[in-house]
């Protein structure tokens, strides 16, 4: 009681609230300024002994008005994961003269207790070394009970709207293709959360307000992971792990892992290695470039390089080796179409969003075995194989033009290339890393755009993969819309398809529907482009 009252006097005498916070000893650590909320410990510098545990500190606070502790208070004490938090109020003397008690809750509806408002003698008989021990051990409990049965990830989803959604409206594309991420990448989604955002905030890309909310979220639901839906900036990272006090990833991470999970030829390696190293090279904490030039002259002359500066020459060295692999790579590859030009066979890219049956449909013309899953990005890298158009057309079972005969194919063959599948917002430092397989489809005769007919969002995906290759360094040659399985859709669905796109073709690659139609527009389209 004695500590609480000097506590009080000194807080009244700067008129600023003070919040001390004591170990189980007894001892004081540390002593800050403000509310509870304004002088936490970030989460990553707390004392921390499993997940199933508190972190050993309780907090005493003062507040200069009388009110219970805020909402922002308490979940600075979960976020924290005090044993408890003791609130002071202060009369007009400057003295305390009743306090609250907060707590986390085991097991409940809401996350805390807070207890009604208690005098300072009820304070005092408060055994906090029974309670915490009686917590820990609810905590130990319930840990148990819920223990994660796999290593998966669990993942809390964030994201930053520009328009409010009706309760009735699905969650936005962008939201519902990062779930399909992280489950690909091998986590689990917990929760959804979104925030609707005239601007995205430069340091948290969310409001304080929201940002508490999904701390509070992630703590109950014992998450370890926080994805959100665009490319966050090195400091943006630092400060939300810092609030959260636990790893934060953003979309253009997720996807460099699926791809790094997915690499299996030397190639694809390679190109994985160089897009994670040049995503992860600004992202160093540090002083950036300042130290990078030490020896001789003004300003550089010190104790020499840090460990920082080490190991960003260290990555800039391997990012300069892996440009230079991949710019041996490039020049293999370009010495191969330049054979194929040689030989004058026509050459065919199969390209279009990922998960759109490319590598199925590969499989399906031309009798390969190429991998093929029900997955993002199950391949990535390009797969050529021969396929003869007029073993689909000579027997013109669909009553084709009949002068097909004049179309100009030579032989027939062409090369069918399947390629890495694209996705909405490609991250830039994977059409760096790719540049050298991306070529296959910018340096093609035709192209085939394969559309997930199937797919919810398929529009969004067709614009998606036109905007792709729009900007795409070397203009792309004609190219055939063609949507997959339609086995699974209805009649009114292919003719609405139908109605938008009357040139478009529609098969479905594991029924092996619609090859003679393909293969037409095909050669129509080796023609023109010769």
């Amino acid at each position: 009681m004695e500590f609480a009252q000097r506590l009080a006097g000194i807080s009244a005498e700067i008129e600023q609230p003070l919040c001390c916070f004591v170990n189980r000893r007894g001892q004081v650590i540390r002593v800050g300024l403000g509310t509870p909320n304004q002088a936490k410990i970030p989460p990553l510098e707390l004392p921390r002994y499993g997940e199933e545990r508190l972190c050993g500190l309780r907090c005493i606070g003062t507040t200069l008005q009388k009110e219970s502790p805020s909402t922002a208070d308490l979940t600075a004490m979960l976020m924290q994961r005090l044993d408890s938090l003791i609130t002071l109020t202060l009369n007009s003397s400057g003295y305390a003269d009743r306090a609250y008690i907060a707590h986390l809750l085991p097991k409940s509806v809401d996350a805390w207790y807070l207890s009604p408002p208690l005098s300072l003698d009820a304070i005092a008989k408060q055994d906090f070394t029974e309670l915490v021990a009686g917590l820990e051990e609810e905590f130990r409990r319930e840990y148990v009970a819920t223990e994660v049965e796999d290593d998966r990830d669990r993942v809390i989803l964030v994201g930053a709207l520009f328009k409010a959604l009706k309760e009735d409206q699905p969650l936005p594309f962008t939201l519902v293709e990062l779930a399909q991420l992280v489950e690909s990448a091998g986590g689990k989604v917990l929760d959804t959360i979104w925030q609707k955002r005239d601007r995205i905030h430069p340091q948290t890309v969310l409001g304080e307000g929201k940002i508490q909310e999904i701390a509070v979220i992630a703590q109950t639901q014992r998450a370890n992971l926080i994805v959100f839906d665009r490319e966050l900036s090195p400091s943006q990272i630092r400060n939300l792990e810092q609030l959260f006090g636990m790893r934060v990833s953003d979309r253009t991470e997720v996807i460099l892992d699926i791809f790094a999970q997915r690499a299996q030829s030397a190639a694809g390696k390679l190109q994985v290695e160089l897009a994670q190293l040049e995503y992860r090279l600004p992202r160093l904490v540090g002083r950036g470039q300042a130290l990078s030039r030490l020896g001789g002259g003004i300003g550089t002359r010190g104790p020499g390089e840090t460990k920082l500066e080490t190991d960003r020459r260290v990555i800039q060295r391997r990012i300069n080796y892996l440009q230079q692999q991949v710019n041996q790579l490039r020049a293999q590859r370009s010495r191969m179409r330049q054979q194929r030009v040689d030989q004058e066979i026509p050459t065919v890219a199969i390209v279009g969003y990922t998960n759109a049956g490319k590598s199925t449909l590969l499989n399906a013309l031309t009798k390969s075995t190429a991998y093929t899953a029900d997955q993002l990005f199950a391949t990535l890298d390009p797969t050529t194989r021969r396929l003869n158009l007029k073993e689909y057309l000579g027997s013109n079972s669909l009553n084709l033009d009949p002068d097909f005969e004049d179309l100009d194919i030579g032989e027939g063959t062409v090369l069918l290339t399947d390629t890495v599948g694209f996705i909405h917002e490609l991250p830039p430092s994977l059409v760096d890393a790719f540049r050298a397989t991306l070529e296959e489809v910018t340096e093609s005769d035709a192209l085939i755009h394969l559309v997930d007919a199937s797919h919810p969002t398929w529009q969004n995906q067709v614009s998606a993969v036109e905007k792709i290759l729009a900007e795409m360094p070397i203009a792309v040659g004609p190219t055939s819309l063609v949507f997959n399985k339609i086995d699974s859709l209805t009649e009114e669905a292919i003719a609405d398809i139908k109605d938008l796109y009357p040139k478009a073709i529609l098969i479905s690659a594991s029924q092996r529907q619609g090859f003679d139609q393909l293969c037409y527009g095909l050669a129509e389209l080796i023609d023109y482009a010769r």
